[in-house]
């Protein structure tokens, strides 16, 4: 498995590009912008993309996905219905599916958004606005933000520290700096 990274200037957000290298099968985590280069790269390697996952609803994580749509017909994952209507498969709690021939976990971890969800592939653990390099997520509420806590407690501090976390913003870091740096809550 490959994974590469993708700027959504606008937004200033993260996307990935999950790629199986077996299978030539694709995955686009939280398609906030597409590029020019994100489409060179499934095209020149000649990828087949097979399926999307979103972190959240929020612009800057789903704006293009109409555009991969017109290209593609890739399973769109999310906790949410609006993110693509009748294209979305909504995913609830936590659970696993199979995208691109890769085991993918996913985790409902509400606070930031009501819909949020982190993707576990392998070693990775792509956290959306859930968890950064540094801090946790924005929430509009101090329950919200109790309610976030106790699910990073839960669910993400207790994997195991070889874990990246790729964020919706900023660098990736590993589990065990992220319990040292995020500590103030814990």
């Amino acid at each position: 498995m490959k994974v590469y990274f993708h700027l959504n200037v606008a937004g200033f957000s993260n996307c990935y590009l999950v790629v199986n290298e077996e299978t030539k099968e694709a995955i686009v985590v939280d398609p906030g912008e597409i590029t020019e280069e994100l489409i060179s790269q499934i095209e020149e390697n000649f990828l087949t993309l097979t399926g999307i996952l979103v972190t959240h609803n929020h612009g800057s994580h789903v704006d293009g996905i109409k555009t991969l749509r017109k290209i593609y017909s890739p399973e769109i994952f999310a906790a949410d219905w609006e993110v693509a209507k009748n294209q979305t498969t909504v995913i609830n709690g936590d659970g696993k599916i199979k995208v691109a021939h890769l085991n993918v976990h996913y985790m409902a971890i509400p606070g930031h958004t009501s819909d949020s969800v982190v993707y576990k592939i392998e070693n990775l653990l792509f956290t959306g606005d859930v968890l950064f390099a540094g801090s946790l997520g924005s929430t509009n509420s101090s329950y919200s933000k109790f309610i976030l806590q106790s699910n990073i407690n839960q669910k993400i501090y207790s994997q195991q520290d070889g874990l990246v976390l790729m964020p919706g913003h900023g660098p990736p870091i590993t589990l065990e700096a992220a319990k040292m740096y995020c500590s103030t809550f814990k």
